[in-house]
């Protein structure tokens, strides 16, 4: 192999130096298309074993894929972290963003999870502004407003098809907000590889602890109310097997996917793009549930994408203005 070569076969055990907008699109889109449909596996296998049972061999099948890769494929290890708390931190984000998620996978429809997750770019522009000190005008808090106006109407509160199991998505959305904030500020020089490594440890590390717990400390008798939740190790068939094994593949390319999409485009510039899960999400759950979401979530969805894209438009607008600014000094 030429030493030409050696770039392009080494290319994601590296972090970026520039933007590349143009391939981030096409990253970010496919990935969601293969998350959709991992997720609707998730969903079919829900009844046959417990979400910490699912994360906990999930995980290890990502971990030794992402082994394999390094070592098999590439001829080496997983790239250090450059920044170890940094990459912890977007782990512990990612987690609690999929914990959520796929803990409301058996009770809700995957239409209405996903909308509920991706008020994620409300989320922020909230962050930035509290954390990072950054302005938020009026009409980003107005677009912010319509955003959580739709998310009630998919919600329903106050009605008999609310239900608490409904919040989680919206945990998710708030976590998934702090692991784009980090992917994109702390984390843009890490290699994918070492980001996917990271996610996967912590997963492993929390799918283990779940299962121990849930097991061995928690009364059957609770645990029958919710056994997705609360109940550990279950008795599986190699159909059930097969499905998290694909999960496992399906959760591994998009995750390093959008790790480098999210590190060679500006989070607001990708946003738009973003909303194409809601699309796949609606697109799987009629293919495999002939569920059609009634008109309040269709409405609600409109408001959620219209107000997060307005939001990732203002962001960018501000972006470029205060960099002409800096540029002007």
């Amino acid at each position: 192999m030429s030493t030409q070569e050696a770039p392009k076969r080494h290319s994601l055990l590296g972090g970026v130096s520039e933007d590349r907008p143009g391939r981030a699109a096409p990253l970010m889109v496919g990935s969601l298309f293969l998350l959709g449909f991992q997720d609707s596996l998730v969903k079919l296998a829900s009844d046959d074993l417990s979400l910490w049972q699912f994360q906990l061999i999930r995980a290890s099948l990502n971990l030794i894929l992402l082994t394999l890769l390094t070592r098999v494929i590439w001829g080496t290890g997983c790239p250090p972290p450059k920044r170890f708390w940094a990459v912890a931190l977007r782990s512990l984000f990612l987690v609690g963003a999929m914990l959520c998620y796929f803990g409301g996978v058996p009770f809700l429809n995957l239409s209405d999870i996903a909308a509920g997750l991706y008020v994620f770019p409300l989320f922020v522009a909230l962050l930035s502004a509290v954390l990072l000190g950054e302005r938020v005008g009026p009409r980003r808090i107005v677009a912010i407003l319509v955003g959580f106006s739709g998310t009630l109407l998919i919600l329903k509160p106050g009605t008999e098809a609310f239900q608490l199991v409904s919040l989680l998505p919206i945990g998710a959305a708030l976590c998934y907000a702090g692991t784009i904030l980090t992917t994109r500020r702390l984390c843009r020089e890490e290699s994918p590889v070492t980001l996917s490594f990271g996610v996967g440890i912590t997963f492993l590390t929390v799918g283990v602890i779940g299962t121990l717990v849930f097991t061995f400390f928690i009364e059957p008798t609770r645990a029958a109310e919710w056994p997705y939740l609360l109940t550990g190790w279950h008795e599986i068939g190699l159909s059930i097997l097969g499905l998290i094994a694909a999960c496992s593949v399906l959760n591994l390319i998009a995750n390093i996917s959008l790790a480098r999409a999210y590190q060679t485009a500006e989070a607001s510039w990708l946003a738009p793009f973003d909303y194409s899960y809601i699309v796949f999400a609606t697109f799987w759950g009629y293919v495999f549930w002939e569920h059609i979401p009634d008109a309040l979530t269709f409405l609600g969805m409109a408001m959620i994408a219209g107000s997060g894209a307005f939001v990732a438009w203002r962001e960018s607008v501000a972006s470029k203005a205060a960099s002409s600014v800096t540029d002007g000094q």
